[in-house]
């Protein structure tokens, strides 16, 4: 389930087929554009003004390169309606498309979900349920190190560091009136294999629970069509943060199995 830190691989806008060398204002220009689908991905849904603000840049640059972008269907206009009583247009916001992810994905996710397809036709179901749990204990293992703080919410800001360190553009954001917040991920590196194997989407919200030390909720998942994955995390209750397996004390059996003498051996 992890993977490192990616870079979009944006098509047409960027680098047209034929094109002559890039010249160095043409390298800037590329690296602003991968910038802005980066933070789409992560903040989205996120207006112009927004993405100006962030990248220090004008609000006609930006919507510039949104404007290629959503010329290469890899951003789109987020349709979230007209709130009652507000007066002229709102602004527009925008979120990645499907072909957006798949440029922030790499080309990996086909020859993981042939895999998993095989494991699935030759040991069934379970072996991917397995898998997926397996996967992800490694993650909790490696992530359990990170998460330090004392409360759920501190505990889930520097979850969404580590996960944003591996590619998954991660948030969190308050839900106003409530005592939650959403864990969001704008991104998912194996989105299309999770399309057709769930089982990863669900034990990943298992593993961010026993993290974060509270129960979680799962609400869209980027392989189910969302602009980005949301999972809501109610806020208050603080618990030990599970030790990574490297730490724990080895057990009795395993001493012995090591060839250190027991009670009784020469």
């Amino acid at each position: 389930m992890t993977a490192g830190a990616v870079r979009p691989q944006v098509p047409a806008s960027v680098a047209p087929a034929g094109a002559p060398p890039a010249t160095p204002a043409a390298d800037a220009d590329r690296r602003t554009r991968e910038r802005v689908l980066e933070l789409v991905a992560s903040e989205g849904p996120v207006s112009a003004a927004d993405l100006a603000a962030r990248l220090g840049l004008t609000p006609a640059a930006v919507r510039r390169h949104l404007a290629l972008l959503e010329d290469d269907d890899l951003v789109a206009v987020h349709d979230a309606g007209h709130p009652t009583g507000m007066r002229g247009r709102p602004a527009r916001r925008y979120v990645t498309t499907p072909a957006g992810q798949g440029a922030l994905s790499g080309t990996y996710a086909d020859l993981a979900t042939q895999a998993l397809r095989y494991l699935r036709d030759v040991a069934g179901d379970g072996a991917v349920e397995r898998f997926a749990q397996a996967r992800l204990a490694e993650l909790a293992d490696r992530y359990a190190g990170r998460l330090d703080a004392d409360d759920v919410e501190g505990r889930a800001e520097q979850l969404a560091a580590a996960l944003a360190d591996d590619g998954y553009a991660a948030s969190v954001r308050p839900v106003p009136g409530t005592s939650a917040i959403q864990l969001c991920q704008g991104h998912c590196p194996v989105q299309h294999v999770a399309e057709e194997f769930p089982q990863l989407c669900e034990a990943e919200a298992q593993v961010f629970a026993r993290l974060l030390g509270s129960h979680v909720q799962r609400l869209a998942t980027l392989a189910t069509g969302a602009h980005a994955c949301t999972t809501n995390v109610p806020v208050g209750v603080a618990v030990p943060v599970p030790a990574p397996r490297a730490a724990r004390p080895p057990a009795d059996h395993d001493v012995r199995a090591r060839g250190r003498p027991t009670s009784g051996e020469t």
